[in-house]
């Protein structure tokens, strides 16, 4: 039987502004952009489990009269993308700080569903991850699914940013409102239309069917999702020298969080407490420069429904990521690996500059970049084994471990357009094989 195969390619899709009125040069690197500027790259990938995927993202940014070069005074980010198994993915996303006069105002629309979403259970090195049990050539095999679930999620999201100290310090409010809809995975859909060969096993919901049918472990409230409303405020210190990639500076955060039980659904209510901590250093002026985050995120009180547990928070402009381990937290890490109420994440990086050109009228450099990410669940997700204290073979993905520090190294290349529409290309190889071998990733926009 054949393994999953992954191809992807993204390549660039030069479009020429829409509007864009003189040029003048802001240095011998650079034309100054002025009016509307569209970027974009089409992305295709298939995978013979969930299909063939094909979509497109579109960047379109307002630059006005270009005397603020390369910050923006719009821009307009939109993806989709769509399998032919079902899996689908819609973003909208606004940022803008000339909107509203002071304030600077993010905000998402967004619809996502996947088939195959990563569940390997909670608190890090205390839930067992066995790539056996996905190797269709090992006698342990049980199916390349066992360690997923399917999701359905909505997100609606607002954030607005004003000044506390202009260009230093900032405040921030906002809301975020996720409904979720969960189940295990629908292995007769993904396998309609494969050979006998390649059929998937029937496992009876794989991993997440056994922690939320077999075991008791998932609430039966929680077992097919929820509503989810999250208020945020929050203050940032913020000395960056540039934005999509900061030479020098610091960016220094730090939210509350509550999730009121009225304003959701089969969950009570809770709150969080995020520190985030960023610092640039430059080596070489313009070319090279290193970068760190670090970010401590816990519960401070009330009880987490355990699908809002993976979710990484960062204050606008910045998106909250989706999963501890991946593209976004720990590249080469399997996504959702670390997952717990509290936990720690930590990202170093260096970046070099080493080709500045210029193609269509637009700008572009490339850089290359070295890696390591860790991170740690500090904090327990408390789960009831009562159910099944007494058999061997359920009780064996609980391993008595103690948790510990998840790491991963790698390196990647940037194409940088006009400053700000960046595309990202990351390997990562995971220093634990208790945390997946390696990742390839593509997407957009350095890590931090």
């Amino acid at each position: 039987m054949k393994k999953p195969v992954i191809l992807i390619l993204l390549a660039a899709l030069f479009i020429t502004p829409v509007l864009n009125a003189q040029e003048e040069e802001e240095s011998s690197q650079d034309n100054v952009k002025t009016g509307f500027n569209l970027s974009g790259v089409p992305a295709v990938a298939y995978d013979s489990d969930i299909g063939f995927l094909y979509g497109i993202i579109l960047n379109l940014y307002h630059y006005g009269d270009g005397t603020r070069y390369p910050k923006y005074n719009h821009s307009l980010y939109m993806e989709w993308s769509n399998t032919t198994k079902g899996s689908m993915k819609s973003i909208l996303r606004y940022d803008s700080d000339r909107l509203l006069p002071g304030i600077r105002t993010s905000a998402e629309i967004s619809y996502n569903t996947e088939q195959a979403l990563d569940f390997y259970g909670f608190n890090g090195y205390q839930a067992l991850y066995d790539a056996n049990y996905r190797d269709d050539t090992h006698a342990d095999y049980l199916s390349r699914l066992f360690y997923k679930m399917d999701r359905k999620m909505l997100l609606l999201r607002t954030d607005f940013t004003g000044d506390i100290i202009e260009d230093k310090l900032h405040w921030f409010a906002g809301f975020e409102f996720r409904n979720m809809q969960i189940d295990t995975v629908n292995s007769t859909k993904l396998n309609d239309g494969k050979s006998a060969e390649d059929q998937l096993p029937y496992v009876d919901g794989g991993l997440y069917g056994d922690y939320a049918n077999q075991w008791g472990i998932i609430p039966t409230s929680q077992i097919n999702g929820g509503a989810n409303t999250l208020l945020k405020v929050g203050i940032i210190y913020d000395t960056r020298d540039n934005e999509p990639n900061p030479m020098k500076g610091i960016w220094t955060e730090a939210q509350l969080i509550w999730s009121p039980s009225f304003l959701g659904s089969n969950s009570p209510s809770y709150g969080r407490f995020v520190l985030t901590h960023r610092q640039y250093f430059t080596i070489v002026p313009e070319d090279l420069n290193i970068a760190y985050r670090l970010s401590y995120q816990g519960k401070i009180g009330g009880q987490m429904p355990y699908y809002m547990l993976p979710f990484v928070f960062n204050s606008p402009p910045s998106w909250t990521r989706d999963g501890m381990g991946g593209s976004k937290t720990m590249r080469g890490i399997l996504r959702n690996r670390v997952v717990g109420e509290d936990y720690f994440l930590a990202n170093f990086e260096a970046r070099w500059k080493f080709v500045y050109f210029q193609l269509f009228g637009q700008n572009f450099y490339l850089a290359l970049s070295g890696f390591m990410d860790a991170g740690l669940v500090t904090g327990k997700y408390e789960i009831d084994l009562s159910n099944i204290a007494g058999d061997p073979d359920a009780m064996k993905f609980f391993p008595d471990e103690k948790e510990s520090l998840h790491t991963s190294a790698g390196g990647g290349l940037h194409i940088a357009w006009n400053r700000n529409f960046i595309i990202a290309i990351d390997y990562g190889r995971s220093l634990d094989p208790r945390d997946g071998v390696s990742g390839l990733y593509i997407g957009l926009d350095f890590l931090f």
